[in-house]
């Protein structure tokens, strides 16, 4: 298939057939994409949470507005957000950037003065907005990636986050879980699979400047 194929293949999968696994590849390309994910400034206040445990994944379906893809999934993706984000943060940035492309200081230190001020100057609430759109860049990189590896997913915010964090001790790794992609193999009797796409027309959602 190609990209718009695979686009139009893929759904918000209601049921996952429970007795198919993804493979150590497939979860790799998809730790791989999360890692790739275009984020703000290239700062990457974000992780993954990757979950294969069904004990732990029935227990976050309370947690999870009682939606049973969570503990149906091959696997249960948790994209979090750092608690707390500061100049310090972007000083570590700094450092791995000066590592991977040693690049001079007299380059790199404007742009780091203008960072770690934007930083400081922000509030807390500010950086958590902030912090919470990388999140939902990385939601739509990990979904397309999905949908060309032929991988079924259901994105999910209807779940209760601070439910997440303390089970998951998400509070004592400065992290609060924000976005829930289970990941796995739609189900053959899930009601969705065949139904067709729902989308305006391309001249109602795109606009063209020419």
């Amino acid at each position: 298939m190609n990209t718009i194929e695979s686009l139009e293949w893929r759904y918000a999968t209601k049921k996952f057939d429970d007795s198919k696994q993804l493979s150590i590849t497939q979860i790799n390309t998809l730790k791989e994409a999360f890692n790739l994910t275009a984020t703000s400034y290239g700062l990457q206040p974000i992780k993954l949470i990757v979950i294969q445990n069904k004990a732990l994944q029935e227990k976050l379906v309370s947690a999870s507005w009682n939606q049973q893809q969570i503990v149906q999934a091959s696997h249960v993706l948790v994209i979090c957000v750092q608690s707390e984000f500061t100049s310090k943060d972007v000083n570590n940035y700094f450092t791995l950037l000066k590592k991977i492309r040693n690049t001079p200081d007299e380059i790199l230190n404007p742009f780091k003065e203008f960072l770690v001020a934007e930083m400081d100057k922000k509030s807390i609430q500010e950086i958590e907005i902030w912090n919470k759109n990388q999140a939902y860049l990385a939601l739509g990189n990990l979904l397309t990636v999905c949908a060309i590896e032929k991988i079924d997913a259901c994105p999910m915010e209807g779940f209760v986050p601070e439910q997440y964090d303390e089970i998951l001790g998400l509070q004592s790794q400065n992290l609060k879980s924000t976005l829930v992609l289970p990941v796995g193999f739609r189900a053959e009797d899930d009601y969705m699979k065949d139904l067709a796409k729902v989308r305006k027309d391309l001249q109602d959602s795109v606009i063209e400047i020419s």
